[in-house]
């Protein structure tokens, strides 16, 4: 079975008529966003939004993810790349998509692509994602945007050159309830900030034989626990509650001192016999202690370590006139706590906030999850492609923040000290002796 054009063996073989190649560059004709013109409807049919047309990079477990919410949102999914045309070509045939791409090059040439989701190891972010946006596509990356804030800024500033789109999926702001919160908070609710605490806990490399790609720090990163998840916490915490962390302390811990070689993903089950054993040097837990600007105190404790916690992000933030908690694996509901009371707020849109009601797919006492959410963080995306502005969608200056937390977390743990938090305004510089990271 041969598919020399990267398409998948099922799919129309390639017509490189000059016909054909006229046909296909008047079909791509573009607007100023991107996005090819939707024809006038016919009389009895309803106008819509053109289609529009993705490839995704990455053929793992959260690229397929990534793939259903495009397609659930009315996007044709047009090819897959993989780590090489052959895993690319299984992959397209796995997910019945039309291209296996057989590199990168052959992505950024496909004039159709709108939209390239990248969902691939860490440390090719910057690479892929910064191509697709000087080729002129928007672009979904995954977070960690890239393994350092300097990277991250790099495509920032890709992104505000080409005049595209350029989204990180922190999802967990797409629970309807993280958005009835943030829309009480913004009405005053809760008073001055007294402490915001929590932690997010998982236990997927609990196993000393369990392992991934993310473990390796030439691939994910320096940091792991606190890229992966740590940076989820943050970035709700901060957008909910309206705070900036200023400074911050962070105490890092490795309780697997080494895991098998194999990169494939355990969180089904341990890696192959056989594989060999790697010392690991990233982090497996952490607890981080802050001050936002306002000098609000901030704690949580991050751990990939937990027996049992599967995906448990937790919060509180405790004002002087109220409280309340999120609970990512109890997401249809909010605890408000009160001197004289305290009561469970249950997500139901016909009582929600407008926002909150927005992201509610279905009605109250149905469930939805982090399916739902990325869906609608993807709905988001797409509408800001074509020109919309929605509320709370995460951009690249989001993932920039992040990384520059992420700078700031591996700092802080080696020198086991107060580090401060580059702003907005400055972007991380690379010291002497301190490995890249920001004093």
């Amino acid at each position: 079975m041969t598919a020399p054009t990267g398409h998948s063996p099922h799919s129309p073989a390639l017509d490189d008529s000059p016909t054909a190649q006229n046909a296909q560059a008047a079909e791509n004709v573009q607007t100023a966003q991107n996005v090819r013109s939707a024809p006038a409807p016919a009389p009895g049919r309803a106008r819509r939004p053109a289609r529009l047309r993705v490839a995704v990079l990455g053929a793992g477990m959260i690229a397929g993810v990534h793939l259903r919410s495009a397609r659930a949102n009315g996007a044709e999914v047009v090819g897959v790349l993989s780590a090489t045309p052959e895993r690319s070509l299984a992959a397209a045939e796995r997910w019945q998509v039309d291209v296996g791409y057989p590199d990168l090059d052959a992505v950024l040439a496909d004039d159709s692509i709108d939209v390239v989701h990248v969902c691939t190891p860490n440390h090719l972010h910057v690479t892929q994602a910064g191509a697709a946006l000087r080729a002129g596509k928007h672009v979904v990356c995954e977070k960690p945007l890239a393994t350092t804030a300097a990277d991250a800024r790099l495509l920032v500033d890709a992104a505000e050159s080409a005049g595209r789109i350029a989204t990180v999926p922190f999802v967990y702001r797409y629970h309807p309830m993280v958005r009835e919160l943030r829309a009480r908070v913004a009405a005053g609710d809760f008073g001055a900030w007294q402490l915001l605490h929590g932690s997010y806990l998982q236990d997927w490399l609990l196993s000393p034989d369990s392992t991934s790609w993310r473990v390796d720090p030439a691939v994910g990163g320096a940091s792991r626990a606190f890229a992966d998840i740590g940076s989820h916490w943050f970035d709700l915490v901060e957008w909910v509650a309206g705070v900036r962390v200023a400074e911050l302390l962070a105490e890092t811990t490795t309780t697997v001192p080494d895991r098998p070689g194999a990169g494939g993903p355990t969180f089904r089950g341990p890696a192959p016999a056989g594989a060999g054993r790697t010392a690991v040097t990233t982090e497996d837990a952490l607890a981080v202690v802050a001050r936002t600007t306002d000098g609000v105190l901030v704690s949580t404790t991050v751990s990939q370590v937990s027996a049992g916690r599967k995906n448990r992000l937790w919060f509180e933030l405790d004002g002087a006139d109220a409280s309340a908690v999120f609970d990512q694996e109890l997401p249809e509901s909010l605890w408000l706590g009160r001197p004289d009371r305290a009561e469970t707020l249950v997500r139901d849109p016909s009582v929600n906030s407008p926002d909150a009601a927005r992201l509610s797919v279905v009605p109250a006492g149905h469930p939805q999850g982090y399916p739902e959410c990325f869906e609608n963080f993807v709905k988001d995306t797409y509408a800001a492609v074509r020109g919309e502005s929605p509320e709370g969608l995460p951009t690249v200056l989001d993932g920039l923040r992040s990384a520059r937390l992420v700078d700031a977390v591996i700092t802080s743990a080696a020198r086991r000290a107060w580090t401060p938090v580059a702003d907005d305004t400055v972007d991380a510089q690379t010291t002497e002796g301190n490995g890249g990271h920001p004093r």
